[in-house]
């Protein structure tokens, strides 16, 4: 099989299942534990996918026994389509390791701000509210 492939199958599979628990496990701490505050199956599923890409990066930079395309799997498709939110914090402390405080902040700083100001334009041009 091509490698171009290959990995897009790989990361099209990972997306698939990471998407399915997603749903599943916010669905289930919903239903089991209501708190009118936030979304807390939102919540689980975001710092529990963020536990995990720390976990698989640390393994991935401790050994290089894990080959791309199961990287790519477990990454990029399965915690990417579990939650992104993993994957911007990973980021945001990559750029704190390489030092790259200012970085960071606009890193952060552009994608929580945008992404909230882009959320209500969105909704706005839609409902006109």
């Amino acid at each position: 099989m091509n490698s171009a492939l290959l990995q897009a199958a790989a990361v099209g599979a990972g997306g698939f299942i990471g998407a399915l628990l997603r749903y599943l496990l916010g669905t289930a701490v919903n239903r089991h534990w209501h708190f009118q505050l936030l979304p807390l199956g939102t919540v689980v599923v975001n710092l529990l996918g963020c536990l995990l890409i720390g976990m698989l990066a640390g393994l991935a930079d401790n050994s290089q026994t894990i080959a791309q395309p199961v990287r790519l799997f477990l990454v990029v498709g399965l915690l990417g389509g579990f939650t992104t939110f993993s994957t911007f914090a990973y980021e945001g402390l990559q750029l704190l390791r390489d030092g790259s405080h200012g970085g960071f902040l606009l890193y952060m700083g552009s994608q929580l701000l945008l992404g909230l100001l882009l959320v209500w334009l969105g909704y706005r041009l839609v409902t006109g509210r």
